[in-house]
């Protein structure tokens, strides 16, 4: 198979591409094999910045192929590559929606020549769920030229390319996965050491992780002694507000087909074009089944989980998930045993409707269980390229203790288009006794009503690219009907220019209903009543094809009864594909009748990556409201996809010393972690 016939997606899909691209596909019984030609007239001028697995931006020139094994328009897969040849690989959670933090095993190479650059794609029919009866597989082909902001692709619609529009591969016969075994083994040798305490702890761990493809599209996995050391800690956050924050999950055991477990399209968000200006974290909140609960205490600190099991997958039209794990005991809540179950059947053309059960409460002792069914409306073949998403879910738990106000229910319906207009509107309700122990909820007893509207305009200028103007809305009653938040937030403009700068403002009115007063900051206090505040943000950030990037946003205005300046800043130093160092910065400088205060939070990153397999990365992170300092360091060996050596080094300090009208740092040791961890992935 080769395809030639690429055309540009974006900014202006269909027009003719800049530069062209080849793509040539073959397979044999255990894998299927891509190479591309992408021709560049300036070959010098190519960016490829990344040479480190796990880093990711779109500073770099890449190329994707997409991959619908099941020929359905609703899953698959993207693998993309670099010039430098660094691999990335996402699993669509829907036919709309990628989760990069999928990690499937699958080589790939690529180099810069004088013709532009060529890549390489090697992907194991192991690595990918499918059905054998299925002899054509829905493909497509992407390529991203940074420096011009230019997105290529094969088969598109509404500025997209994924699963649900796609070209077709036939003939896909002949091939296996194998006895479809991967047993991955490994070993840990972790140190603890307690400065307050003088306690020193000294581990050695062994763990396995065993995945059997009962057939190609349903897999089981097991889990033994669970080692998640080496996992990205996760950025702080400092929370100003009443409620809980949100960490997404970053432990493969737990991304492995999680587009399974998705339910009812809560915190399904876009990313591009224009974020919304919405919280992330109200979007999420009624999730019923949300993995970080599982495995992780409330300070991010890992409880020990003894085994587990794992059966996901597809059998013709209905999509599987069961998930059993047991967790051990911590603090004083005991052993327990956990368990989600997910079912769904594909109907109409690109929809779904399922149910999802959980059991088990890993923080307490207390029985709890949840039920819930959704449907998923999804299409993408309207009239003039639009597409339209909608879904309506319902939720029940039960908890020891609690047996009223115990459910939640939402609905959404949103056209999230590349170009013209895109809006939508949402609604749900958590009732006061609604308890997901293994999902996620922000705030109870409460509706929440969402509309977004707005216009993205493609501009034909070689400046400016693309202007969005739009309104964002959110309000916040509690079921009995009082106000409890509210953001109104006007975007009048948005602009991006063919280089991939940015430009934005926005004025937000905010309303919150204060019933009881909270400790916004150390004995200051905000007091019981309605507040109306507003503020006015500007932000901008460099193209991040740039070796020199910086992002930033300011803000200034009221908050609550008083006011608030804030910066939030991000400059990103890339001198050549070996290094990479960051610093953020924000700050919020807040000024109440009951007092003023500052949080600050400061971040730096500083990764080296001597080769595409061997790298290190150092993450320190200081804030000023537990005045502490943290370093993660993370010096890791990728020698081939599956096999990995790390040593990880993870340091605490503490301020220790005050002086009466500043703070003199003195910053002492007060926890301190170092692991060495390596596991081979062994494939049959």
């Amino acid at each position: 198979m080769i395809v030639e016939d690429l055309h540009e997606v974006y900014p202006h899909e269909f027009s003719e591409t800049s530069e062209p691209s080849q793509f040539y596909v073959l397979y044999d019984q255990n894998a299927i094999y891509i190479a591309s030609r992408l021709s560049d007239s300036d070959p010098d001028s190519v960016p490829a910045n990344i040479l480190r697995k796990g880093d990711f931006g779109f500073g770099d020139d890449t190329t994707s192929v997409i991959l619908d094994p099941h020929n359905n328009g609703r899953s698959g897969y993207m693998f993309d590559l670099n010039p430098n040849g660094v691999r990335t690989e996402a699993i669509f959670t829907n036919a709309t929606k990628e989760n990069w933090d999928w990690q499937g095993i699958w080589h790939g190479a690529a180099k810069k020549d004088s013709e532009g650059w060529v890549a390489e794609f090697e992907i194991p029919f192991k690595t990918l769920s499918f059905d054998p009866d299925q002899d054509t597989w829905g493909i497509n082909f992407t390529r991203w030229r940074a420096r011009w902001g230019e997105y290529d692709g094969w088969v598109s619609h509404n500025n997209r390319v994924n699963p649900a529009h796609s070209g077709k591969l036939k003939g896909m016969v002949g091939i296996n996965q194998g006895f479809g075994l991967d047993i991955a083994p490994g070993f840990s040798i972790n140190e603890h050491k307690d400065f307050v305490t003088s306690q020193s702890i000294t581990e050695l761990k062994s763990s396995v992780d065993v995945f059997y493809r009962i057939t190609p599209a349903l897999t089981a996995a097991l889990t033994l002694n669970t080692d998640f050391s080496g996992t990205s800690v996760d950025a702080r956050q400092i929370n100003l507000s009443r409620f809980n924050l949100f960490f997404p999950e970053h432990r493969n055991f737990f991304l492995q087909d999680t587009d399974i477990f998705e339910f009812g399209r809560i915190g399904d968000s876009e990313m591009w074009p224009p974020v919304t200006s919405l919280s992330q974290v109200e979007q999420e909140s009624g999730q019923p089944f949300f993995s970080r609960k599982i495995g992780l205490n409330d300070a991010g600190e890992t409880i020990d989980l003894e085994f587990g099991g794992k059966l996901t997958g597809r059998i013709g039209r209905w999509d599987i998930g069961l998930l059993s794990i047991r967790q051990a005991g911590h603090s004083n809540v005991d052993p327990s045993n956990l368990f989600v179950g997910r079912i769904a059947a594909n109907i109409l053309a690109e929809s779904l409707i399922g149910a999802i059960v959980t059991k088990g409460d890993p923080t307490s002792n207390i029985d709890n269980t949840l039920f819930g069914i959704d449907f998923r409306y999804l299409n993408t073949r309207l009239v003039k390229g639009g597409t339209i998403e909608g879904a309506i879910w319902y939720q029940q738990t039960e908890t020891d203790g609690f047996n009223d106000d115990n459910s939640a229910f939402g609905l959404k319906l949103k056209m999230p288009n590349g170009k013209g207009f895109r809006g939508g509107i949402e609604f749900k309700e958590i009732q006061n006794n609604f308890n997901p122990a293994l999902g996620f909820v922000n705030r109870t007893n409460i509706r929440d009503y969402i509309l977004e509207i707005g216009h993205l305009w493609h501009s034909d200028n070689q400046m400016i690219r693309t202007i969005y103007s739009g309104i964002d809305a959110e309000r916040i009653d509690t079921i009995e009907g009082e106000l409890q938040s509210q953001i109104i937030t006007i975007r009048p403009f948005e602009l991006e220019t063919a280089s991939q700068d940015r430009l934005g403002t926005y004025y937000s009115m905010n309303k919150e209903h204060i019933t009881e007063p909270f400790e916004i900051s150390k004995e200051i206090f905000i007091p019981v009543g309605i507040y109306s505040f507003n503020q006015y943000c500007i932000e901008g950030s460099s193209g991040s094809h740039r070796n020199l990037n910086l992002s930033s946003l300011i803000c200034s205005g009221e908050f609550y009864n008083g006011d608030n300046t804030n910066f939030n800043n991000e400059l990103t130093w890339r001198p050549n594909r070996h290094f990479k160092f960051s610093l953020g910065y924000d700050i919020y400088d807040i000024k109440l009748p009951q007092g003023a205060f500052i949080t600050r939070l400061t971040s730096l990153r500083a990764d080296i990556a001597f080769t595409s397999t061997w790298s290190w990365e150092n993450f320190i992170q200081y804030d000023n409201i537990s005045d502490s300092l943290g370093l993660n360091s993370i010096l890791r060996w990728l020698p081939r996809a599956g096999r990995e050596m790390i040593l990880v080094i993870n340091r605490g300090f503490q301020n220790s010393y005050q002086m009466r009208n500043f703070k003199l740092r003195n910053f002492k040791s007060v926890s301190s972690d170092l692991s060495f961890k390596a596991n081979y992935t062994f494939r049959f």
